[in-house]
C-alpha cells in the first residue's frame, strides 16, 4: 500500500512538533485528508537512536497511534512526554474532517458510516510501520476514537498491524437509560438516511468548556479545533455511531491484548455538578465496563478514581494513576526491548 502524504512541516503545537497530511481522495463534500502529527526529526530516527553504535543499536521503539474523540484533536503533548519516558514513540492522527484535517467545505466530524475512517487508520499504520520503521504498534483511542480503535483493531486482526490496544473512556453506548437508547436508536436509524445533516444535538458541554484555561481549566488548546461550545451532532453521524455500537454489542475478536480505562464514576454534565472535575460526565462508565469483555479474549479493565472523561486531562492524582495503569500494562504486554547486549532493566 502506497501512502500519498505531504512532507513533514512545522505543527502549531510548537517547536519540535511536525505534521504531514495524508491524501485520502474525495467524497461527496470534496477532497479529504487526514493529518499525522509527531515529534520532530529525532522521531524519524527511532530505529537508530543517537548514542548507540552499529554493533549495539537499539531496536525500533514501539509506536503509539493516538485517536481523538468527537469535537477534539490532538493537543495532549504531555501524553507524548509520558510515552517517550517509557520508551514508546507517540504519533497522533487527526481524522478526516476533524481538527487539523477539517477543510472549509466540510461538515466538522461528519460521516455516515464509521468505516469511512478505515483508509485514515490504514494509511497511518502503514506509514508508521513501513516508512518510519516501527515494528510494533499500540493503538490508543479516546471516546469516539476508542470505538474506532476497537472496530479497526478487530477488522485488521489477521494482518499483524496492531500489537496492543489502549482505550481511554471509549464510547461504547449512549449515555441514557435503556428505553431511551432503544427508542432514540430506532428514530435515528430511520431519520439518518432521509435527512443525514439534521442537527439532533447542539453539542453544548460544560465538561468541554471547563477544560480550557479561559474558563478556569488547566489546558490550553485551539478553540477553533476543539470548540468550548461543542459542535452539532447530526443524524447521519449519530446513526453511524449507533451502528458501530451495535457491531460491538455483537462481540468482536480483537487478537491483540486490550486495556480499557474509565473513570470510577459518572455524573451529570452540568455546571452545578460539584464533581464535574472528578467524574466522567459524558459517558456512563458502567456501560463501558459491561461491554469491555466483548472486545476479545484478553481484556483488562481499570477504573481511575477521580478521573474525568479524558483521563489524560484529569487532575492529580487521577492523571498519574491513569498513566501508571497504562504503562504498567504496556510493560507487561508490549515491553520495550533493550539494545543488543544490554540486560532488561538497565
Amino acid at each position: 500500500m502506497t501512502v500519498r502524504r505531504s512532507p513533514w512541516t512545522d505543527d502549531p503545537l510548537g517547536p519540535g512538533w511536525e505534521q504531514s497530511t495524508i491524501d485520502l481522495g474525495a467524497d461527496a463534500q470534496g477532497p479529504v485528508v487526514a493529518t499525522l502529527v509527531r515529534r520532530g526529526p529525532a522521531v524519524t530516527a527511532a530505529a537508530h537512536p543517537a548514542g548507540t553504535t552499529d554493533g549495539d543499536a537499539a531496536p525500533p521503539r514501539p509506536a503509539v497511534l493516538y485517536l481523538h474523540g468527537f469535537n477534539d484533536y490532538f493537543f495532549q503533548t504531555h501524553l507524548a512526554d509520558r510515552c517517550e519516558e517509557h520508551g514508546y514513540t507517540l504519533y497522533a492522527l487527526d481524522l478526516r474532517k476533524c481538527g487539523r484535517s477539517l477543510r472549509p467545505w466540510q461538515t466538522p466530524h461528519y460521516c455516515t458510516d464509521l468505516r469511512e475512517y478505515i483508509p485514515d487508520l490504514d494509511a497511518a499504520a502503514r506509514t508508521i510501520r513501513d516508512e518510519l520503521g516501527h515494528d510494533r504498534l499500540v493503538v490508543m483511542g479516546h471516546s469516539t476514537g476508542g470505538l474506532l480503535a476497537a472496530l479497526w483493531a478487530h477488522r485488521v486482526r489477521d494482518l499483524g498491524l496492531v500489537d496492543a490496544v489502549v482505550l481511554n473512556s471509549p464510547w461504547f453506548d449512549l449515555n441514557a437509560p435503556w428505553f431511551s437508547r432503544v427508542v432514540s436508536t430506532r428514530i435515528i436509524d430511520a431519520l439518518g438516511p432521509l435527512d443525514p445533516l439534521r442537527v439532533v444535538s447542539d453539542g453544548g458541554s460544560p465538561y468541554s468548556r471547563r477544560l480550557h484555561v479561559n474558563h478556569g481549566g488547566r489546558w490550553q488548546y485551539d478553540l477553533q479545533l476543539k470548540a468550548a461550545a461543542g459542535i452539532p451532532a447530526r443524524a447521519g453521524w449519530l446513526r453511524a455511531v449507533r451502528r458501530g455500537h451495535a457491531r460491538l454489542a455483537r462481540g468482536l475478536a480483537i487478537a491483540a491484548p486490550v486495556l480499557v480505562c474509565t473513570a470510577a464514576a459518572s455524573g451529570p454534565n452540568s455546571e452545578d455538578n460539584p464533581d464535574l472535575d472528578r467524574q466522567d460526565t459524558v459517558l456512563d462508565v458502567d456501560h463501558i465496563a459491561a461491554r469491555a469483555p466483548l472486545l476479545g479474549p484478553d481484556v483488562t479493565l481499570v477504573r481511575v478514581d477521580g478521573g474525568i472523561h479524558d483521563l489524560a486531562l484529569s487532575d492529580e492524582p487521577a492523571q498519574t494513576a491513569f498513566f501508571t495503569a497504562v504503562f504498567d500494562w504496556l510493560a507487561a504486554h508490549l515491553p520495550v526491548r533493550p539494545p543488543a547486549g544490554q540486560r532488561p532493566g538497565r
